[in-house]
């Protein structure tokens, strides 16, 4: 799944670690949504989404993932 973010963390001067720290998740989740290796939680998703103050379709890109 894409994301926006890496270049939202960046635009606020973020580290990955701060960013985890704040969302309360660890740097290799972050790492792991900015790689697309990993596909975050409706819970998370709406974290980070909200940290940057921004709707979550803003942040993930959801034209990949599959309807059930």
């Amino acid at each position: 799944m894409k994301t926006r973010i890496a270049e939202l963390r960046k635009q606020h001067r973020l580290s990955q670690e701060e960013l985890g720290q704040i969302v309360g998740v660890t740097r290799q989740t972050i790492t792991s949504l900015e790689r697309g290796k990993y596909t975050a939680s409706l819970i998370l998703a709406y974290k980070i989404s909200n940290f940057f103050g921004l709707a979550i379709e803003d942040v993930f890109d959801f034209s990949e993932v599959e309807e059930i």
